[in-house]
């Protein structure tokens, strides 16, 4: 639709007419000479005075009404407005660490084929659909094993996120399981974000074995930001050395950040996990409306000037055609 962004300077539309119908005339004096035999020394010139009559006055009047009524509708600055742009923006960062220690080639789970598979294929196919599910979140991957590493930096390009989730491999960070260190890069990565509320998933199969940061400081620094950390412990409690998942300690750092933790024994549990951290952190997204304008103040102005030049155009035209058969008599005489 189009509309007038300053439609009061419409109001000045009557402007020139109650001028011309209250203001008085203005009238310049001249000198003249006057001669009685005036009208025989027209007919021996063979030229007739001319005189201006009332309809051309009339029409004088209507155009200039019809330039000014252009000219304000110029002003009143027309614009067309397009159809409102809508654009959501995040206010939820949202890390995931994923253990790719030794013992996650474990082959315990099975896939959506009922294939069995390792831990770490598992962990990709669920994270991947959780991924697709947040669309309006800005998601970060960091890997760990010996070291923790980020695989990917907060983003809205989720098509580049699962390229980067499914590059990674069993023990490309090392055979053992730095989860202090996943929670401290984590605490780095977002310490910049300003979004209200900042998610850590954290998911591992071992417990720590080579943190430079213990778990429990790590933690209690997370919540100190602002961090909320959810964890999910794939392990074998009953194993013993790195396979081995410290469950208290995963049960601890949800504890203390506000999270949860979550016990996943086989790819099912996973997507329930995935399914109760969907309704945890539900989507909150602010939406701001911008509807872009088109000016049109050109056409009525162009208009203006077309028409102006278009009479004064005409004006001059008919008046050579008029001087010429004066001029041809001139020259036969």
């Amino acid at each position: 639709m189009w509309q007038f962004d300053y439609p009061w300077v419409l109001f000045l539309l009557p402007l020139p007419w109650l001028a011309w119908r209250y203001l008085d005339e203005y009238r310049e004096a001249h000198s003249a000479l006057r001669v009685p035999f005036f009208s025989a020394m027209s007919r021996a010139v063979g030229q007739v005075p001319g005189h201006n009559g009332k309809r051309e006055g009339r029409w004088q009047l209507l155009l200039n009404m019809l330039v000014w009524a252009l000219l304000l509708a110029a002003c009143a600055r027309p614009v067309f407005v397009e159809k409102a742009i809508q654009h959501e923006q995040p206010i939820r960062d949202l890390m995931l660490a994923i253990d790719i220690s030794q013992s996650m080639e474990t082959t315990d789970y099975t896939d959506a084929s009922g294939k069995q598979v390792d831990r770490l294929t598992a962990v990709k196919g669920v994270v991947r659909d959780f991924i697709e599910r947040r669309k309006e979140d800005r998601i970060g991957l960091i890997v760990f094993g010996t070291g923790a590493y980020p695989q990917s930096p907060l983003t809205l390009d989720h098509a580049s996120l699962r390229v980067l989730l499914d590059e990674v491999g069993i023990g490309m960070a090392g055979p053992n399981t730095a989860l202090g260190d996943a929670v401290g890069l984590t605490i780095k990565l977002l310490e910049t974000a300003k979004e209200q509320e900042k998610v850590l998933i954290l998911l591992t199969d071992g417990n720590d074995t080579g943190s430079a940061i213990t778990p429990a400081h790590a933690a209690k620094m997370a919540r100190e930001r602002g961090i909320i950390v959810h964890t999910i412990g794939i392990g074998d409690p009953e194993a013993t050395g790195d396979a081995k998942v410290d469950l208290q300690t995963l049960q601890d750092i949800a504890a203390t950040t506000g999270g949860r933790f979550f016990r996943a024994d086989d790819r099912g549990a996973l997507l329930d996990v995935y399914a109760t951290l969907d309704r945890l952190t539900p989507h909150k997204v602010k939406t701001f409306s911008h509807q872009p304008k088109r000016d049109l103040f050109w056409w009525p102005l162009g208009a203006a000037l077309l028409l102006l030049a278009g009479c004064h155009l005409l004006a001059a035209s008919f008046g050579r055609l008029s001087k010429g058969p004066a001029a041809r008599t001139e020259r036969g005489r």
